[in-house]
C-alpha cells in the first residue's frame, strides 16, 4: 500500500538570523578598526648626573667619546669607523692594561649607535659593567655654560 505523503514546502531562507549574524559582523569590524596614524617615535631621555667638583684625581682613566652623528673617538684618536672600533679597542687593553675607560655620549645619539658601541666593547673583551658613562648635554658640547 502506497501511502501519500504531503508534499513539503519550502520554508525559504530564514532572514533574521542572518540580519543579526551581519549586525554582529559589522559591530565587530567597526569596533577593531583602527583609522591608520603615523607611527610616533618612542623618545627616551637618558638620566644625566651633574659633575661634583673635586680637587684630587682617584684615577685616571681613557674616555671613550660618541657625537650625535656616531663619530667615535678614543682618548682624542678618531675611530674611522664603527666596525674598526673593537679593534681600535683590543689594541688599547693590549697597550693600556689595568686602565680603566670611561665612555661619554651625547644626549642626542641614537640608541642605535650606542647599542653598535657597546657591542664593540663586548668583542674587545671589555665587560659593558666595567665601563661608567656619561651622558653630554647639547650646551656642554657647543662649549656654552649656564
Amino acid at each position: 500500500m502506497k501511502f501519500e505523503r504531503p508534499a513539503r514546502r519550502s520554508r525559504g531562507i530564514m532572514i533574521m538570523p542572518m540580519i543579526d549574524i551581519l549586525f554582529v559582523v559589522l559591530i565587530f569590524f567597526i569596533v577593531t578598526t583602527v583609522p591608520k596614524k603615523a607611527r610616533s617615535v618612542l623618545r627616551i631621555a637618558l638620566p644625566t648626573v651633574k659633575d661634583v667638583p673635586s680637587s684630587t684625581v682617584v684615577e685616571s682613566s681613557s674616555i671613550l667619546s660618541v657625537d650625535k652623528l656616531g663619530s667615535v673617538s678614543l682618548d682624542a684618536v678618531p675611530v674611522p669607523d664603527l666596525a674598526l672600533l673593537d679593534a681600535y679597542l683590543k689594541a688599547y687593553v693590549k697597550e693600556n692594561p689595568g686602565r680603566k675607560l670611561e665612555l661619554e655620549a651625547d644626549k642626542e645619539l641614537p640608541l642605535e649607535k650606542l647599542l653598535g658601541v657597546w657591542d664593540a666593547l663586548t668583542r674587545a673583551g671589555i665587560p659593558i659593567k666595567d665601563v661608567p658613562a656619561r651622558i653630554r648635554l647639547p650646551q656642554e658640547a657647543d662649549g656654552s655654560s649656564q
